[in-house]
């Protein structure tokens, strides 16, 4: 069953094209992993999805209904939850706190203050501090927690391992499969190639705004990978 449907998606800033003709699917309970180099629009396609950016033009179905249109606060409550690129924890407040604010649609499922504490210890063992306070790696894993203390069908994860030491990362990937047992589809969008092949179950790779790579990790050599990535031909 697919989740998201996207179709010959269009989307601008002001008069610069951002993505051309999209086209997207994701399976009820797989991770899709769409990579590119920077400026390849994969933080574009993640916002346009949460509806922070209009479409301008193409269709975004999610659970077989029309949500292009939808605000994105009704996009959270039906289940969309976005874990943003540089995280945006609310400096502020607590772990505790910052965590307590994604859970305001009052979804039912499985993620609380518990599971999430158990997913992530980084967060657990910081769960007093401010966000002021948290390194980069801490702010991330919150992050991703206040997302799924949302309870969302779908979890967007935006560039996860942007500015994070290798050890950092690899303690927060290692929650992944914890996330996708609990029947969370994930898409996640990455720079980090190795890391993204590691954990998806499909790859789509973007180019200027466009799909020019896509399918399972076993079936894509390393070499055409990075030809797609760079815009080799």
């Amino acid at each position: 069953m697919e989740i998201l449907q996207i179709e010959n998606l269009d989307v601008f800033y002001g008069d610069f094209q951002a993505i051309y003709s999209l086209d997207l699917r994701v399976n009820k309970g797989e991770t899709l992993a769409v990579i590119g180099a920077n400026g390849a629009g994969k933080s574009t396609l993640m916002k346009t999805i949460a509806g922070v950016v209009p479409v301008a033009h193409g269709s975004i179905r999610y659970l077989g209904k029309s949500i292009e249109n939808l605000q994105s606060y009704k996009r959270v409550s039906a289940g969309i939850s976005l874990t943003p690129e540089g995280r945006k924890i609310f400096r502020s407040l607590s772990v505790e706190e910052n965590l307590k604010v994604g859970a305001h649609t009052k979804r039912k499922g499985p993620w609380n203050l518990q599971t999430v504490y158990d997913a992530f210890p980084l967060v657990s063992e910081r769960r007093d501090r401010l966000g002021i306070n948290l390194s980069g790696g801490e702010q991330q894993a919150a992050a991703i927690g206040r997302a799924l203390m949302s309870n969302p069908e779908l979890l967007l994860l935006d560039e996860v391992s942007l500015g994070l030491a290798p050890v950092v990362v690899e303690q927060i990937y290692a929650a992944l499969p914890q996330i996708t047992e609990q029947g969370t589809t994930v898409l996640l969008v990455e720079q980090d190639v190795i890391q993204a092949l590691k954990v998806a179950d499909r790859v789509q790779c973007l180019l200027e705004g466009k799909t020019v790579l896509e399918g399972a990790p076993g079936d894509l050599s390393r070499g055409a990978i990075a030809n797609a990535y760079f815009g080799i031909e």
